[in-house]
């Protein structure tokens, strides 16, 4: 029991360094995006190999402690989030590779004199993510219910920038291109939000023994389950 102990511990710091990585890759790539940086898209590129990676470790090593232990109540939530946190993570990798795919080449045209939700909306998803990996190290509960209450604000800025540029691309046809690739920019923005918002009801599912997903809105469980 103790040597099982140790390896959950081993497995929580993995998945903790995973999600430091991804997340600082996430971080580069709105860095990216907003200041035009083409060192910082080319940083998370170099990067997804590692994180995938460390998907794969962190896969089999959940596994195999799921098989050779046949975990209970609390370990068996633990090990059942890590997957789902897993897989979300990686795909979070995906996503700040396509904004940083995006943002070179965006580099290669004039910037648009508009899009003034794309800063809040790339400030706010790694806010929700940081947070999101916070509650997990620290398995709070309040502080991942803090990121399910963000996820409306990222799809509200979403769509105020889908309008502002399709407005742009109406009054002015040789900003399509340009245009596009913002909207698929922003799209690949929000994506990222709802992962982490997903990662964020994993924690509450860790720590409270509730499942969140349809009912964000409601107040979570005031005692723990064990």
């Amino acid at each position: 029991m103790r040597h099982f102990s140790a390896e959950l511990g081993a497995l929580h710091d993995k998945l903790a360094q995973m999600g430091g990585l991804v997340e600082a890759n996430i971080r580069r790539s709105v860095r990216s995006l907003i200041d035009r940086n083409p060192e910082l898209a080319h940083q998370v590129m170099q990067d997804e190999a590692r994180v995938n990676q460390m998907q794969m470790e962190i896969d089999n090593l959940t596994t195999r402690l799921m098989v050779l232990n046949q975990p209970m109540a609390r370990d068996l939530r633990f090990l059942t989030a890590v997957l789902k946190i897993n897989t979300d993570l990686e795909r979070i990798g995906d996503l700040a590779v396509n904004i940083s795919r995006r943002s070179l080449t965006l580099m290669q045209s004039a910037p648009l004199r508009t899009m003034i939700d794309i800063p809040r909306m790339g400030s706010l998803v790694e806010s929700m993510l940081l947070r999101a990996l916070d509650a997990f190290v620290k398995e709070d509960a309040e502080i991942a219910q803090s990121v399910l209450l963000d996820d409306d604000e990222v799809d509200e800025l979403r769509d105020a920038v889908y309008r502002e540029l399709v407005e742009l691309m109406q009054k002015d046809p040789s900003a399509v291109t340009t245009g596009i690739t913002w909207i698929f920019a922003a799209r690949n923005l929000e994506r990222a939000a709802d992962h982490a918002t997903n990662i964020a009801e994993d924690v509450i599912f860790l720590v409270t023994g509730e499942d969140v997903r349809h009912h964000r809105s409601e107040k979570l469980p005031s005692e723990p389950r064990p």
